[in-house]
């Protein structure tokens, strides 16, 4: 076998504080440099070198989630005005192809975007906006084919088939006014790719201006750390502007019917409060946090800000987080998180009296679903859990009955009494509770430990959701157990979680992490010997951490887009995303944050010591991580490892922070990844 490739040092001295650091693989950002790409492509074929022994199996792997999957399916209409809205795969295409159906069910089908057609001879295809004019006739889409999420909207007559004219690049967020011609767009900055402009314009089509029609620039966010954002609301009143960081926001709202008038400040920004406003009948409802970490709702006259008309409706609960609410003519339902589960209460509008949809498992997930109108006694909801396959209901609010739409089909004969889940609790160095799931097949011998993967995440408030995978029949019918740490900086036991794993107390996510795989280890679930672990971006950041404090816990390591180089980004206000990441990891350019972020930096703390078997996958596209993170970090620590388990970079030179676009490539990137993971578990078939 070859010997893995090896990147040349070309030492760059960066201080800082009185730290002296060297980065010998700085070079390795020149992206149009012939040599980085010679590396990363030497490291691929490295891998596929290393990896050749299992090439049949990821085909069995590949072959085996294929037969799981209803390839020719379609998801549940919904209705929109005077369609019915949905999309369909079909056997043997990479894409969704979305239609509707005009007054019923039964009529005949209108193919509105078919994204097979649109990516026919490329290689990636990111679909980002989809929004149908309010009088059904134009559909706004943006569409990447570089996987570095910059989407070109474009408009499509959908009464002729015919794609307009008009485009506009770099945009992230759309919104229609009611006259169906004027559209609200916002446009990322060219180099940090964040979200400031707002512009308005009316295309040429019906009565107004004509193709071509230069947009019109209402709005520029210039404060780094805010990013903006436009929607319409559910009731069709309002356009909404937000503009926001990950700790304070302001919004701007305008008369949906009036679109060339101008937008008003609700409420002037203040710092470190959050509020997201929605409208119904008379009033704006506003859920806020300025009385608590976890949110309240309040309900006032639309148009105004005066905090002394605010009727409270939802109060703020120390163990309750008010993840968000949508509002109906006649109903509002509130998304919640209690005890590290969602809840989902559903409120009168009249008397604002509540009541709860119950769920009959002890740990699962559910979400408000696709709801286009307002005007409606039904709530779409969606269920699942670790071994129940995602569900659509329609849940009607005056009888409170449920009514099964579709359940996702897992083909090959799943039975769902076949698996368990479970649900404990690890306990951390300072004593909090970290909750850990599990999922495994019932038949899986428990007269010893078993292979397990652990999977973390841990960041920006996000929570990881009990939510059910086909694809992952695949090592639970190997005799995998598959489990998730819901570790601090992610968001399951309210807005406390993520501020207890974020800034100077990051750590805490880290030994979260460890904490969980020990109490998996003492419980008897499995030994470091079969101990896979497995994160992505912040994720990977986390894969990182953890195997340089604990490199003897772990077996294998599948670190995917790893946030690995973190002083170096961080200290780069040029890239993207850096100085809105400010109130998540701190500011570098403070000391204290500056000390505290090199402490843990994966990048800066590999050391001369034995680590686990690891595969680290990113892609060359990619505008969250930029592939030179995991590329330094797997070049440095080929230097520094003292041990001949594994080490490998797989990049996929065509796509971005997601991967693959494709749903059969995504499955073979899967495959790939399993057969490494069950490899180092001793299982090959």
């Amino acid at each position: 076998m070859s010997k893995p490739p090896v990147a040349r040092k070309v030492p760059v001295v960066v201080e800082k504080f009185g730290d002296r650091r060297e980065d010998e693989y700085f070079w390795l950002r020149e992206k149009s440099s012939a040599d980085v790409i010679d590396y990363l492509n030497a490291e691929n074929s490295y891998t596929r070198e290393v990896l050749g022994p299992l090439k049949s199996f990821q085909e069995t792997l590949y072959q085996d989630m294929l037969s799981r999957i209803q390839e020719t399916d379609e998801n549940v209409p919904y209705r929109k005005g005077d369609y019915w809205y949905y999309a369909r795969t079909e056997a043997g295409k990479q894409y969704s192809i979305y239609c509707r159906k005009r007054g019923s069910l039964d009529a005949q089908e209108e193919v509105i975007l078919d994204l097979n057609e649109l990516a026919d001879g490329k290689s990636f295809l990111g679909l980002s906006a989809f929004a149908v004019s309010p009088n059904g006739n134009i559909l706004a889409f943006s569409l990447d084919f570089s996987g570095f999420r910059q989407y070109t909207l474009r408009f499509k007559d959908l009464e002729t088939g015919q794609i307009l004219d008009e485009s506009f690049d770099r945009v992230t967020s759309v919104a229609w006014a009611n006259d169906s011609k004027t559209v609200f767009f916002v446009t990322e900055d060219e180099t940090t790719k964040r979200s400031d402009r707002l512009f308005r314009v009316a295309l040429g089509f019906g009565s107004g201006t004509g193709p071509g029609n230069a947009a019109e620039e209402l709005f520029n966010e210039t404060d780094e750390l805010y990013d903006i954002g436009v929607d319409a609301t559910r009731s069709m009143g309002y356009i909404i502007l937000t503009s926001e960081s990950s700790e304070t926001s302001e919004q701007y709202f305008l008369d949906a019917n009036q679109p060339d008038g101008n937008f008003v400040s609700f409420m002037p920004r203040r710092e470190n409060v959050m509020y997201h406003l929605d409208h119904a009948g008379e009033d704006f409802y506003i859920t806020t946090n300025d009385r608590g970490r976890n949110f309240r709702l309040v309900a006032a006259p639309a148009g105004t800000a005066d905090v002394s008309r605010w009727q409270e409706i939802i109060p703020h609960r120390a163990g309750v987080m008010l993840d968000g609410v949508d509002l109906f003519k006649t109903f509002f339902v509130a998304s919640e998180k209690d005890g590290g589960l969602p809840q989902l209460r559903v409120f009168d509008m009249n008397t604002r009296e509540p009541h709860a949809i119950t769920f009959p498992e002890p740990a699962y997930d559910a979400s408000v679903g696709q709801n286009a109108e307002f005007d409606t006694e039904l709530l779409r909801f969606n269920y699942g859990s670790l071994v129940t396959p995602n569900s659509v209901f329609d849940y009607d609010v005056a009888t409170r009955a449920r009514t099964l739409k579709k359940q996702q089909p897992v083909l090959g004969g799943y039975n769902i009494g076949d698996y368990q889940s479970e649900r404990i609790d690890a306990v951390a160095a300072d004593g909090t509770k970290v909750p850990v799931s599990l999922v495994y097949k019932k038949s899986l011998k428990k007269n010893g430990p078993q292979p397990a993967l652990l999977y973390g995440y841990g960041s920006y408030g996000l929570s990881m959701p009990l939510a059910f995978r086909p694809t992952r029949l695949a090592l639970l019918d190997r005799g995998m157990i598959f489990a998730i740490a819901h570790v601090r900086g992610g968001g399951e036991m309210g807005k406390q979680w993520h501020d207890d794993g974020k800034m100077l107390k990051k750590r805490n996510t880290f030994t979260d992490f460890i904490a969980a795989a020990e109490q998996l280890i003492a419980r008897g679930y499995t030994e470091p010997k079969q101990l896979a672990i497995q994160g992505g971006s912040a994720g990977g950041l986390l894969m990182g951490a953890v195997v340089n404090l604990r490199p003897d816990l772990f077996k294998a390591v599948v670190s995917q887009v790893p946030f690995v180089d973190v002083m170096n980004s961080m200290l780069d206000a040029s890239l993207p995303l850096t100085v809105g990441e400010y109130l998540e990891w701190g500011n570098p350019n403070e000391e204290a944050a500056y000390r505290y972020m090199r402490s843990y930096s994966p990048y800066e703390n590999l050391e001369a010591k034995a680590y686990p078997a690891m595969l680290v996958e990113t892609s060359l596209n990619d505008s969250q991580v930029m592939y030179w993170e995991p590329a330094k970090y797997v070049a440095r620590l080929r230097t520094l490892k003292t041990d001949s388990n594994p080490l490998l970079l797989k990049t996929n030179m065509e796509a971005g922070h997601g991967g693959a676009s494709g749903r059969y490539d995504y499955l073979r990137e899967i495959a790939v990844t399993y057969s490494f993971v069950l490899s180092q578990m001793g299982v090959t078939e």
